[in-house]
């Protein structure tokens, strides 16, 4: 088998397998300098050899075979999901961490038992677990809906990427609208089954989706009320009392008028990692129906931008004032790029419905009123840079 055979093997198989790796974890601390072994196999052709020279450290052994041997537990218990209680996971996953801290001296306080603490140590210790036993982990969590340790390892990631596809497969059949967000939010290189699935399932959201989808309310409520208060804050200094009130303008259009569901498209139309050709492959699947909640989402978004025209995107306010939801707003220029792909893949398919051709008629006067005040500022623009070289002369 060739280098790249190897390597492409690898890549695409991406299911958690029945046996942990040899080496599970590798902390690569120390280690020694390594050469290829050409001694039982002289043959330069040879594109792979074996390493000389190479070991473990003891501490990296030891969390290695703890490792293995979660996973092997791990893998007999799922077996038989039903009879894994919810005590019997979490003691398993403190157990093997509480070893770790212990031999690597890190602790998260007072032993105690219950999924909280176990989230605790995840946020401490979760990246020493394998990559195998990590994937059961996960698979524990949706089987035993252990929702808040799944969103600790999603907010740490701690998800590997081969695990992302299946994990929102499995979010999306369960209805978690809350954590498909967090997906969005954490997740790089989602591919476009997953857009997909996601997109279709905001924009047809069932009343089970519907009724997880308040933890997503509360934190645009929350962080629009954070704004708020930094605007109002003299302790802050007039820079970041100015951020603030932009951020707070911004947060505000985000939130007022849009419903539950559409809140969470922001994530995915804000997102830097959806190129034109992934997002028109990803609106190709979708129905009449969602296609026309599309274009009444991306139609709210023209009004707000044409009635805030002044408004731009606040990226200092994600570091400066801790308004992280600043990072998932589309700007203009997303809105449009995105209206203009769904009226190119489906613009014939639109025309049939007369609802579409109502929102249409409405969406060519904003997009009016938008180039209009466009090109003024054009045209102040182009004074202003004929008149700095006659003020610098001044």
């Amino acid at each position: 088998m060739t280098l790249l055979e190897l390597i492409k093997n690898g890549s695409t198989n991406t299911e958690v397998s029945a046996q942990p790796s040899k080496c599970s974890f590798i902390g690569a601390r120390n280690l020694p300098d390594i050469e290829a072994d050409t001694t039982s196999n002289p043959d330069c052709s040879e594109l792979i050899h074996p390493l000389a020279r190479f070991e473990l450290s003891d501490l990296d052994s030891f969390i290695n075979d703890a490792s293995s041997k979660l996973f092997k537990k791990l893998k007999r218990k799922l077996k038989n999901p039903n009879s894994f209680t919810l005590s019997d996971f979490t003691g398993l996953l403190n157990s093997f961490l509480e070893k770790i801290g212990d031999k690597i001296g890190i602790s998260v306080g007072a032993k105690a038992s219950g999924v909280s603490y176990t989230q605790k140590l995840f946020e401490k210790l979760g990246s020493f677990i394998g990559r195998d036993a990590m994937g059961l982990v996960i698979e524990g969590c949706v089987a035993l809906e252990i929702w808040g340790l799944l969103e600790t390892l999603i907010v740490n990631k701690l998800v590997d990427r081969g695990f992302c596809s299946n994990l929102v497969y499995n979010l999306v059949s369960k209805r978690r609208s809350d954590l498909i967000c967090l997906c969005l939010e954490y997740f790089l290189d989602l591919d476009s089954s997953d857009l997909c699935r996601i997109l279709k399932y905001f924009l047809s959201l069932s009343k089970e989706g519907a009724k997880t989808m308040a933890g997503v309310t509360k934190e645009w409520e929350e962080q629009a009320s954070l704004a708020i208060e930094k605007a109002t804050d003299a302790k802050l200094g007039e820079k970041k009392i100015g951020l603030a009130k932009e951020a707070s303008i911004l947060l505000m259009m985000a939130y007022d008028g849009f419903f539950e569901y559409e809140l969470c498209l922001h994530y995915l139309f804000a997102s830097s990692e959806v190129d034109e050709t992934l997002f028109s492959n990803v609106l190709s699947s979708l129905n009449v129906e969602e296609t026309l909640s599309l274009v009444v989402y991306l139609g709210k978004w023209l009004r707000k931008y044409e009635r805030f025209p002044q408004v731009s995107p606040c990226p200092k306010a994600v570091i400066d004032l801790k308004l992280k939801s600043c990072r998932w707003i589309p700007t203009l220029e997303d809105v449009v790029k995105s209206l203009g792909l769904v009226l190119d893949v489906h613009f014939f398919s639109l025309t049939l419905h007369a609802e579409f051709h109502q929102e249409l008629k409405a969406l060519v006067e904003v997009v009016d009123a938008l180039v209009s005040e466009g090109r003024i500022c054009c045209s102040l623009a182009n004074v202003i840079e004929i008149l700095k070289p006659e003020v610098a002369v001044l």
